[in-house]
């Protein structure tokens, strides 16, 4: 393994991309006529490039059993450093482009947090039309993934409820959101100007999951009071706020949701937000980037971007937990 592993590292810079983009295709579908199939090649011309490149490196990458192929030990080594290769290729093209025609290139964000899925196309789609070969992505990923896809190169910037521990990534606060405590409009909290913490044991409350930055914010500003997790009566467990908000605003309990996964059932009244005595119930929503990556010029733009002067009014309505009239 470590000879294949010498022999990849010294012949790298001499492969023909061409042959690991066949390769990978082969090593997907474990048979060279459906991946021939799908790069719309002939499946003697994917067998000929095969074999070229496994006589370039000097070992077996296949071990042929009929139509079906099994990967050698040398062709499982093989894929990360091809995928390695093809995305360095890539962004060197899109580097290039980019001194040419301004900023160019794929953008990928991955948000975790239900506040940052509201605000990040917004801050996106402006970005998109000032920089218009730019093509952006956002995925919802959980927050557990996110670090990872990092890590992995498979995204450029990460959107997190909590503070990343570690030398892997790099942070900056993006914004302030709000937690507002939500009531069904018939409850009998509706018409209170405000509640004690004390005053939520026993009500059938809908948690966000165990890994949610809303819980975790919740949780902590509720020990101040002497009050655990195990002594509030937990109803139900949610990993979507608007799925929670809908729950509460049907009748069915209490929560803790972002405000601006409310916003539209309080502006219709479906739900009551009712302020909890004492509860400093706000937390911050951090950009993320893999420390010392190869620069990306699209991500290392949008990093600077969320914070220009242009975007100021969006992201002060972020924190006040109303993005109906930011366009």
């Amino acid at each position: 393994m470590i000879a294949v592993l010498c022999i990849l590292t010294v012949k790298e810079r001499m492969v023909d991309l061409t042959k690991i983009e066949i390769f990978l295709y082969a090593a997907q579908y474990l048979n060279f006529s459906e991946a021939a199939r799908a790069l719309h090649l002939s499946q003697p011309t994917v067998s000929h490039h095969i074999k070229t490149l496994e006589q370039e490196l000097g070992v077996t990458l296949f071990e042929r059993q009929g139509s079906a192929n099994k990967l050698t030990d040398a062709g499982r080594l093989l894929i990360p450093w091809a995928k390695r290769m093809l995305r360095d290729s890539i962004e060197l093209q899109e580097m290039m482009e980019s001194l040419k025609e301004g900023i160019a290139g794929d953008l990928i964000i991955a948000c975790s947090t239900t506040a940052g899925k509201y605000i990040i196309p917004q801050l996106a789609a402006r970005y998109t039309i000032r920089n218009p070969n730019i093509r952006t992505q956002l995925l919802r990923c959980t927050p557990g993934s996110v670090v990872q896809k990092l890590v992995d190169r498979d995204v450029n910037l990460g959107v997190v409820s909590y503070e990343i521990p570690g030398k892997e990534v790099e942070q900056q606060k993006f914004f302030q959101d709000s937690i507002v405590f939500i009531v069904p409009k018939g409850h009998r909290f509706a018409s209170r100007s405000k509640i004690n913490p004390e005053d939520l044991i026993g009500e059938p409350l809908i948690m966000r999951e165990i890994t949610s930055g809303t819980r975790k914010v919740v949780l902590t500003e509720l020990v101040k009071y002497d009050i655990s997790v195990e002594d509030l009566n937990i109803f139900m467990e949610i990993g979507n706020a608007e799925a929670i908000v809908r729950t509460v605003s049907a009748g069915y309990g209490v929560s803790f949701v972002s405000k601006l996964a409310a916003t539209c059932a309080l502006e219709r009244r479906n739900v009551v937000a009712v302020p909890v005595e004492g509860l400093k119930l706000v937390r911050s929503i951090y950009m993320i980037r893999k420390r010392l990556d190869t620069s990306n010029r699209p991500a290392d733009a949008f990093w600077s971007f969320v914070h220009d002067s242009s975007n100021k009014d969006l992201i002060e309505l972020a924190g006040r937990g109303d993005l109906s009239f930011a366009i």
